[in-house]
């Protein structure tokens, strides 16, 4: 019984130091390994290679760390990329801009959709976006007849393979976003109540805090930037696929800002660790792939690295 008392705090300790600094140290180490043991992982190529594969997966991650930030959950986003993609060959003609504004618009509106349920009706965050989730791919095969569409808009396409200064346009918006969701969490009055509504939800409405509101809020911007990223991803393909994009993006999205430091109890948005955290899911995959493993492994690695990093988050709390 001592021994377990004594070392009750050093869990504790180790448990927190996992929590904030863990997915750093595991970036780092699965770099060093690559570099190692993967041959031709060392290049400028790909290096870009992998920031853009990690580039959506950030951009998703990032609304859905506001999400879990409220305490809620977002299984829609990948849905919602499937519809921004339907939605883009239908509006391409008007140009490139009205095709992103449409698809943005689209992912605002299935996030009003999904909060309002949450907000104002009181259903459950995890069966309100599952509810999309199923309905929301649904739609886009309807909207795009389950029809693969070859794009050939060279302005548009440049959305996902050009770059600017060299950077690749993907990697810069990603790198925007995260700029803008720091921003938001850390100066905003609506970072601010977010966050306590995530800690707290009856506190936040005995002080006044305008709950419904913000809950409705986190879950726009999650849908937006779902549509964001499938956007950029269609563009990178060069087709619109709505039969597979963004299929599992809701698992490596919550994989990332887990990892990242974000508990699933809400009242705690880490943006640099959700940022590191899709860097990690990426580079977790490109090893298991440039090591001749497939992509049911990766899920399975992903699925394993959820219930660790939730374990960690519990131990740090129950200690």
């Amino acid at each position: 019984m001592a021994s377990a008392t004594l070392t009750a705090p050093n869990r504790a300790r180790t448990a927190a130091w996992l929590q904030n600094y863990g997915v750093y140290l595991a970036v780092v180490v699965l770099l060093l390994f690559n570099v190692v043991f993967t041959d031709n992982f060392v290049s400028a190529a790909n290096f870009r290679t992998q920031l853009v594969q990690a580039a959506p997966v950030c951009i998703v991650a990032l609304g859905m760390a506001l999400v879990i930030g409220t305490e809620g959950i977002d299984l829609s986003v990948g849905s919602v990329m499937s519809i921004a993609a339907a939605l883009i060959p239908l509006y391409l003609g008007a140009g490139p801009f009205t095709a992103l504004l449409v698809a943005v618009l689209a992912g605002i509106v299935s996030g009003l959709f999904s909060g309002v349920l949450v907000a104002y009706l009181g259903i459950q965050p995890i069966i309100a976006t599952l509810a999309l989730l199923v309905g929301g791919r649904g739609l886009a095969l309807v909207i795009a007849h389950g029809q693969l569409v070859q794009l050939h808009n060279q302005d548009f396409l440049a959305l996902g393979t050009g770059d600017v200064l060299g950077i690749p346009t993907m990697v810069l918006v990603a790198a925007v976003v995260a700029v803008l969701a720091g921003l938001l969490v850390q100066r905003t009055t609506f970072g601010r109540q977010l966050v306590a509504i995530g800690g707290n939800r009856a506190a936040s409405t005995l002080a006044g805090l305008p709950v419904r509101r913000v809950l409705v809020g986190v879950y726009v911007v999650s849908g937006a930037l779902a549509a964001l990223a499938g956007v950029l991803s269609t563009a990178r393909l060069g087709a619109s696929d709505p039969n597979d994009l963004g299929l599992l993006m809701e698992l490596s999205a919550i994989t990332a800002v887990v990892v990242g430091g974000t508990p699933l109890t809400g009242g705690r948005v880490r943006v640099l660790g959700t940022v590191f955290g899709a860097l990690l899911m990426q580079l977790v995959h490109a090893t298991l792939i440039k090591h001749d493993l497939p992509d049911s492994t990766a899920q399975m690695v992903q699925a394993a690295i959820i219930v660790v990093a939730v374990y960690v988050a519990r131990e740090r709390s129950s200690r």
